[in-house]
């Protein structure tokens, strides 16, 4: 069994996920890399020593190209705002380090393709941090689609919501300012993580028509009010290139949703709902039923369903959010061991990059836009 020491770059709320699974996946599908939490960097020398102390880690610096650079690492995790992976990811190519970056990849496609063609020259493997898509029952959907047991998808029905902007008293921050987010606020921010899924369980996008809105115009800011400059909300209609429309949803202010990340897929033979703040469950419907029988069946997660047995042994008991950032870290694992390229790659993220700018350019121009 091998040791993969892992640099971290990124102390908030995804390094802390993060660093949880990187210290239990080896444990749970008892991986063959083993991965060794050595160095992690954060805007302060002061900052990564206290979360090296705090979280585990062996190492910390101010300075996260002393991580990339450092032989003592193997491979780099990114989990910082977009605005900076670029740099990263190219540094972490000069180092021929293996990268996961938290999404959005880029903050453009143009960007995004950047690093996906650096990464594939260098045959490193790569992967970008889409976990919501990994569950059980998002795996089980995918399974269900793909056999053909609700037919041919015609009408899809998705959106990513939440509310941690709600509040207009809420301070402006990174995520609100172009300059260190990107043009794309919500649509960037939540609705990557829809799309993907959209990519994942459908296919391929053809055509979109998009509209955003800015609810809060305005935040406080460290000089007084502040302008925000990306969207808080908006919506698609889609078309598909296999001929299914859709509609997505995507918002920052949607009062009272925690992890509104819902997806309703109907084929000719029946369909498939599910809500993540119940991800422990999937709702099928059989449309070839007697009608005295037809309904949305509630199925339970358990150990018959994709990666669940690890976790546990017991039907309903179910796994948590952190656990899908387990299940990432052994398909990097993976990646990183055998040398194949593992979904969801650097250009997975490109394509979902593509249709975020595509709406971006579809709500500014008022038309319907091809990919």
């Amino acid at each position: 069994m091998k040791e993969l020491r892992i640099g971290l770059i990124g102390a908030g709320y995804m390094g802390k996920a993060h660093t949880i699974a990187l210290q239990s996946v080896g444990a749970i599908f008892e991986t063959g890399l083993r991965p060794r939490c050595e160095m992690i960097a954060t805007s302060t020398a002061a900052g990564a020593a206290d979360h090296a102390a705090r979280w585990g880690w062996h190492r910390s610096t101010g300075d996260w190209r002393t991580l990339v650079d450092n032989p003592g690492i193997d491979a780099v995790i990114i989990a910082t705002p977009p605005r900076t992976h670029l740099d990263m990811v190219l540094a972490c190519v000069s180092a021929k380090k293996p990268v996961l970056c938290e999404k959005p990849l880029g903050c453009d496609a143009a960007e995004s393709l950047r690093m996906v063609e650096a990464m594939e020259g260098a045959g490193l493997a790569n992967m970008v941090g889409f976990n919501y898509i990994r569950t059980p029952a998002s795996q089980l959907a995918k399974q269900i689609i793909a056999s053909g047991e609700i037919g041919e998808v015609i009408q899809v029905t998705v959106e990513h919501v939440e509310d941690y902007l709600h509040d207009p008293a809420l301070p402006a921050s990174w995520r609100t300012r172009v300059s260190t987010g990107t043009a794309a606020g919500a649509l960037a921010d939540v609705a990557p993580h829809i799309i993907n899924a959209c990519l994942r369980l459908v296919g391929p996008i053809a055509s979109l028509v998009a509209d955003t809105q800015v609810i809060h115009t305005t935040r406080p800011g460290p000089h007084g009010p502040e302008a925000i400059e990306n969207d808080d909300q908006g919506q698609m209609l889609l078309r598909f290139a296999n001929g299914a429309s859709g509609s997505l949803s995507f918002s920052r202010v949607a009062a009272g949703r925690k992890m509104g990340y819902t997806y309703r897929i109907t084929g000719t033979r029946g369909a498939l709902y599910f809500d993540q703040e119940d991800q422990n469950a999937l709702w099928l419907y059989d449309a070839a039923r007697d009608p005295s029988r037809r309904g949305f069946q509630k199925i339970l997660m358990g150990p018959a369903h994709p990666d669940y047995l690890a976790f546990s042994q017991g039907v309903g008991h179910g796994t948590g959010y952190n656990d899908q950032i387990v299940i990432e870290l052994r398909d990097f694992l993976r990646g990183v061991e055998t040398g194949d390229a593992v979904w969801p790659t650097f250009r997975d993220g490109y394509e979902v990059d593509k249709v975020v700018e595509a709406a971006l350019a579809s709500a500014r121009d008022r038309r319907w836009v091809d990919l």
